[in-house]
């Protein structure tokens, strides 16, 4: 996909009584409608299943394509609070609707029922569409759902290179250190570089991982980030080195150019190894 460098899955049955007034009128001419939001419109109600609210599932199924178009869906879905959660669960569920609305709901459904939700949420970080691996990771992080750890280290490997990085981040807000080794091998996964591996060039989730690895004070990593502070080649992620070093260490490197925090870096090699 063009979104990485790589590349960038729920109710009850039917109960619906539909009313019936139209017997001895004549009805109106039919509005003109969008054939896809007549296709869309028409799927969901013949789907409708029990505790599924019509309004609330035809509002997303239109793409809220601005931010007032956005509010108005929100306050809609919060009006409606726990009576809005099996509409959530069909957005969620069903492709039909459009990606941002989808997303739109993923929040929502955490947003109304809190903590409750990560089980549920917990299942989307293995969706097939990337951004609902996504944004069931955020949700999960604002839940603060810290007892995840083998989902956060498998989404770790996650195909999409932004759903990775919010892995680390799940795992660095919520200071998962058992999550520390699993981080710290990211640098060594031929998926986090471009390129042909002669010629691979790290992405910036190395340097995202060295920077968690410093927030986690994984000490098994201070040896190999005072080796490669040394070196040229790692120029571009010098400032993460630096960072995860002085978390591990606990001292700061002074102000100043590269060549000032290589050689503050360099004497506390050497007093560690004297």
């Amino acid at each position: 996909m063009a979104h990485n460098t790589h590349a960038l899955g729920f109710c009850l049955g039917i109960a619906i009584l539909l009313g019936n007034n139209l017997a001895c009128a004549k009805p109106a001419p039919p509005a003109a409608v969008n054939p896809a939001e007549k296709q869309a419109s028409f799927k969901i109600t013949a789907n409708l299943k029990l505790g599924q609210d019509q309004a609330l599932l035809d509002l997303y199924a239109r793409e809220a394509k601005d931010e007032a178009a956005v509010k108005k869906l929100k306050q809609a879905t919060l009006e409606k609070k726990g009576k809005a959660v099996a509409s959530l669960i069909e957005v969620m569920k069903n492709g039909n609707f459009p990606e941002k609305n989808r997303w739109i709901a993923t929040f929502m459904l955490g947003k109304i029922m809190g903590p409750k939700a990560i089980p549920f949420l917990a299942k989307f970080t293995q969706h097939p569409s990337w951004q609902m691996r996504l944004a069931s990771l955020k949700v999960l992080a604002a839940l603060k759902a810290d007892d995840l750890l083998p989902l956060y280290v498998r989404s770790l490997q996650d195909d999409s290179l932004i759903v990775r990085g919010q892995a680390l981040f799940n795992i660095q807000h919520l200071h998962l250190t058992k999550a520390a080794p699993y981080v710290w091998a990211m640098l060594y996964d031929q998926n986090n570089y471009s390129g042909k591996e002669q010629h691979a060039k790290r992405t910036s989730i190395i340097a995202q991982a060295i920077r968690t690895v410093g927030d986690l004070k994984f000490s098994k990593a201070k040896e190999p980030l005072l080796k490669m502070v040394q070196k040229k080649k790692y120029n571009d992620i010098l400032e993460a080195i630096d960072y995860a070093l002085s978390k591990i260490t606990g001292k700061s490197s002074p102000e100043g150019n590269s060549a000032v925090k290589r050689n503050f870096w360099q004497r506390q090699a050497l007093n560690t190894t004297i």
